[in-house]
C-alpha cells in the first residue's frame, strides 16, 4: 500500500493552518519541520506578534536548530524529548526535595449543573475478567539544566514522573515509574506551567482537534487526485475553508455597548466545528450575482446565527464565497462569469476582497 504523510503547522490562538506540506508516506515526522517552523514564525512576526512560542512532540525536538531559535529573543519553544537512558538516570538521582506534586487543572463546572454519570461498565468488566490494566496513581514534576549534544547552550529540561500501578482484577501487582521529558528555553514560568495547558506542552492536544477538522470536516487531508504535488495543492486550497471560519471570527468587533456579547460570539465561532459553522448559516450566499460587477447586491440568510444579535449592521454587499463551502449552490457557467473574486463578509462594513 502507499499513502501520504502531511505535515501540518497551525496557529494555536485561532486554529488557522499556517503551513501544510504533503510528503510521501514513508518520510519521518520531523522531515521538513524546521523549515515549516521558520516560515510560520516569520509570518507571525510580520503580522505583529512580539513573541512566538513553538510547541511539538518528541519528533520535533531537533536539537541542531535549538541554538538558532534561542538566539532570536522573540522565539520560545517547548518540545517533548525522548526518554533516553542518560536522562532517566539524571531524573532517578534527583533529590526527593526537587519533586513537586503536579496538580492537573479541574474542568470548570457546567452552568446547568452536573449530570449523573453512567456506570463504568468497562472498568467492571476488566476487574471481573481479571485483565491486566494500568492505573495512574500520582504525578510529580521536577527540572534540571541540560545541554543536548548538538547544542552549545544549556536549556531547561522539565521532567514528569508518573507512578503507575499494574493491576489484575482486584490485585495490585506492582508499581512502575515512567518519565516524560520536555525541553524549553522558557526559564521564568513554574515547571508545572511548562507541562500543563493552555500554554504548556499539554496545550498542544488541541491541535489534534484541528487535524481532525481538516481531515473529516473540510476534507483537506484527503487525496482525491493522482500525484503528490496535485494532492498537495488540493490540501492547501481546501484548508482555506477552515481558515475562513477563523477569519470570520477575527473580523468581529469587540467595541461598543455590545462588546461583551461580541467577545463571546468570537470565542464561540473560534471553537465550533466546521459542520456547525456551515449549519449555522453564518456564511450563506444565495448565488444571485448580477452579470456586472458594479452591482454586488446579494442576500445573506443568518436567522439562526448569533451574529444577527443587536449591534451588528449588515450592509448586504457580499460576493461569491469559495464554492467548496456550498457546492450545491455553485454554478460554474453563471457564477464565474459574474465575479471571479473571493470575499469574506464583514458585519461592520462592505465585503472585503482577499488577495
Amino acid at each position: 500500500t502507499w499513502g501520504y504523510h502531511p505535515l501540518l503547522v497551525t496557529l494555536a490562538n485561532t486554529g488557522e493552518v499556517m503551513r501544510l506540506i504533503n510528503r510521501s508516506g514513508n518520510r519521518p515526522s520531523h522531515e521538513g519541520a524546521a523549515d515549516a517552523f521558520d516560515r510560520a514564525r516569520a509570518t507571525c512576526l510580520r503580522a505583529g506578534f512580539r513573541k512566538v512560542l513553538m510547541r511539538g512532540d518528541t519528533c520535533f525536538s531537533q536539537t541542531k536548530h535549538l541554538d538558532r531559535w534561542n538566539d532570536d529573543g522573540r522565539v520560545g519553544f517547548t518540545f517533548g524529548y525522548d526518554a533516553r537512558e542518560n536522562l532517566k538516570d539524571i531524573a532517578e538521582h534527583l533529590p526527593e526535595t526537587a519533586w513537586r506534586t503536579l496538580q492537573r487543572r479541574q474542568a470548570a463546572k457546567p452552568k446547568t449543573g452536573t449530570r449523573q454519570r453512567a456506570a463504568n461498565l468497562k472498568d467492571e468488566m476488566v476487574r471481573q475478567r481479571q485483565y491486566e490494566t494500568l492505573r495512574l496513581q500520582s504525578e510529580q514534576v521536577a527540572e534540571f539544566a541540560y545541554r543536548p549534544h548538538a547544542c552549545k547552550t544549556e536549556y531547561r529540561m522539565v521532567v514528569v514522573r508518573k507512578n503507575i500501578s499494574r493491576e489484575k482484577g482486584e490485585l495490585r501487582l506492582f508499581d512502575e515509574i515512567r518519565y516524560f521529558f520536555y525541553i524549553t528555553n522558557e526559564w521564568s514560568p513554574p515547571a508545572a506551567d511548562i507541562v500543563l495547558a493552555p500554554l504548556g506542552a499539554n496545550g498542544r492536544f488541541h491541535q489534534e482537534n484541528t487535524i481532525q477538522q481538516n481531515q473529516g470536516g473540510v476534507h483537506a487531508l484527503k487525496a482525491p487526485v493522482d500525484t503528490l504535488v496535485s494532492n498537495w495543492a488540493y490540501m492547501v486550497m481546501t484548508s482555506l475553508a477552515w481558515n475562513m471560519k477563523a477569519w470570520a471570527a477575527l473580523m468581529l468587533p469587540e467595541t461598543g455597548c455590545w462588546a461583551d456579547q461580541h467577545r463571546a460570539d468570537k470565542a464561540w465561532l473560534l471553537g465550533i466545528e466546521f459542520k456547525t459553522f456551515i449549519n449555522a448559516r453564518i456564511v450563506d450566499i444565495f448565488a444571485e450575482m448580477p452579470l456586472h460587477l458594479h452591482r454586488r447586491d446579494a442576500k445573506s440568510n443568518c436567522n439562526r446565527s448569533p451574529l444577527c444579535a443587536p449591534g451588528y449592521r449588515w450592509r448586504g454587499k457580499v460576493a461569491l464565497i469559495d464554492p467548496i463551502l456550498h457546492p450545491a449552490r455553485f454554478h460554474p457557467s453563471r457564477d464565474f462569469r459574474c465575479a471571479q473574486v473571493l470575499c469574506l463578509i464583514d458585519p461592520m462594513c462592505d465585503a472585503v476582497p482577499l488577495p
